[in-house]
């Protein structure tokens, strides 16, 4: 399965329901404390039932829903490429089509809520029949729908298999299934067999927070080398060997034990023949302690939590990585989805692009997403437009975004960046620039406005005074450094530049 769309409701800052757009990579952007960590946490309720990093509770409620006493959370997931069968009870093989499972469009939507940050109620939205005469069926025993079968005299193959008879009874009434968008309760009756079917080809979610732990001594860089210590002790070559190993060595230790208890018995017989030596079955042995302490160290065996931050960091990011796909293996789950907050956190610029350069590729496997959150510029210009979503603040409500025209009539990464992180450069500067020049309202844009003495330097190395527009004279500076006659602009008055062109475009419009 792949995820498609989640739904975030009345989840911390998220009051108003919020509808964020999944692809093979989707980057969450966005000012600090927007909600961007609370999506991906979210997803992790969702899939890990409060067994993975996030524990939900009463205080993940949205303050202002609880005044009104709304303590309702719901997560709601749209789920494409499923599955062309499936044994969603005990008796048959069947399809989610076939069984009414799917929304309007096709999708299957599962809809998680909780009360007051408590137990899940699990539901499908489904375009289901309402028929009275052929609806609820999966919500009957096997033998109310034996009963349905027999008292309306319809044919059905087999009556001892429970998708046989529902497809049989859907049949008979395909002319008037008054198919509607439902919710089906899956945590009552025979519905529950389903969901716990269903639930296994859900994808596996792993959860990489910017605030993890980063020691050699961490659960997260022990616990993926402890399991493959316990896999590769639990190879049958190995096994074997050990047993030998173990052979010999309960051999020499009956040999010292026979000796010491003869020469007690020389001494004291009475006591070394109330002695027996017990020695420890080879398949009792834990062979797996004697490597406990494995870890991974670095030039001269420098361990991992004497390492530089950045290195740390990109070290425990990939043994996330290894420990979900062993996960993903052990567990025989179909697909994966990587949670990642900040990967740039603690990178140089250069490993940054790398970084991302490296998810980008991984977003290309089969069967895997990668949702991130970032505070980098870097990394959002090593993306696409389609690989961002924006989180904004809009008339007091969160909302999710991707990437339109904003200021400028096409998409620009600059624009990204400075609507998301309020980054000043002088790329964004020049960007702008060149558009009103493109679009021929560069002198209309400078009309009216106050001017800066500006000393040009001219190509015999004379100079000329000129009056320019505070923008005009940034522009003059970026692309002239050679010419040092001037005072440098400011970063303050870089940004009144940008507002001033970013205000002028808009008003165009």
């Amino acid at each position: 399965m792949r995820l498609l769309t989640a739904k975030i409701k009345n989840f911390r800052s998220y009051r108003e329901q919020v509808e964020i757009s999944a692809g093979n990579l989707t980057t969450l952007v966005g000012k600090n404390d927007i909600g961007k960590s609370s999506i991906l946490e979210a997803l992790d309720v969702f899939f890990n039932k409060g067994k993975g990093t996030i524990k939900l509770d009463k205080d993940d409620v949205n303050k202002t829903s609880l005044e009104e006493n709304n303590k309702i959370t719901e997560f709601t997931l749209i789920f494409d490429q499923l599955p062309d069968s499936l044994v969603i009870d005990s008796t048959n093989e069947t399809s989610l089509g076939a069984e009414f499972l799917l929304n309007a469009d096709g999708h299957l939507e599962i809809i998680k809520r909780y009360s007051n940050g408590g137990t899940e109620k699990v539901f499908i939205k489904a375009n289901h029949p309402t028929n009275g005469n052929c609806s609820n069926l999966l919500l009957k025993t096997q033998r109310e729908l034996q009963g349905i079968i027999n008292d309306e005299e319809i044919e059905c193959e087999n009556r001892t298999r429970n998708a046989v008879m529902r497809a049989s009874i859907w049949s008979h009434h395909s002319g008037n299934l008054d198919l509607e968008e439902i919710e089906i309760d899956v945590t009552k009756g025979e519905t529950k067999s389903i969901w716990d079917k269903l639930e296994s080809y859900l994808p596996l979610y792993s959860l990489f927070q910017s605030d993890r732990k980063n020691s050699d001594s961490d659960n997260e860089v022990q616990d993926p080398l402890n399991e493959a210590v316990k896999q590769i002790m639990n190879d049958g070559e190995i096994q074997s060997t050990l047993a030998g190993i173990a052979e010999q060595v309960e051999r020499k230790l009956q040999e010292v034990a026979g000796l010491t208890l003869a020469k007690l018995r020389e001494m004291n017989p009475e006591i070394a023949d109330s002695l027996n030596p017990e020695i420890p079955s080879s398949d009792s042995l834990k062979w797996h302690d004697v490597f406990k302490k494995v870890s991974i160290t670095g030039d001269e065996d420098i361990p991992i939590n004497k390492r530089g931050s950045g290195v740390k960091r990109l070290i425990l990011l990939n043994f996330f990585r290894a420990e979900a796909e062993r996960r993903r293996i052990e567990r025989n789950v179909p697909s994966v989805i990587y949670a990642i907050e900040e990967p740039e956190t603690s990178q140089h610029t250069a490993h940054q692009k790398m970084l991302i350069r490296s998810l980008i590729d991984l977003s290309g496997s089969d069967n895997t997403q990668i949702l991130l959150t970032t505070h980098s510029p870097v990394i959002v210009k090593e993306l696409i437009f389609d690989q961002l979503r924006l989180i904004l603040l809009e008339h007091g409500n969160k909302v999710v975004k991707s990437v339109t025209p904003g200021q400028l009539p096409y998409p620009s990464l600059n624009e990204v960046n400075f609507t998301a992180f309020e980054e000043i450069t002088e790329e964004y500067h020049n960007e702008l620039y060149g558009y009103l020049e493109s679009e021929e309202l560069i002198n209309d844009f400078k009309n009216g406005k106050d001017t800066i003495e500006y000393i040009r330097l001219r190509r015999d190395g004379s100079t000329l005074t000129e009056q320019k527009v505070l923008t005009e004279f940034i522009r003059h500076q970026i692309h002239h450094p050679e010419n040092t006659h001037n005072t440098r602009f400011t970063e303050a008055q870089l940004s009144e530049s940008i507002g001033l062109m970013r205000t002028f475009i808009s008003d165009q419009d």
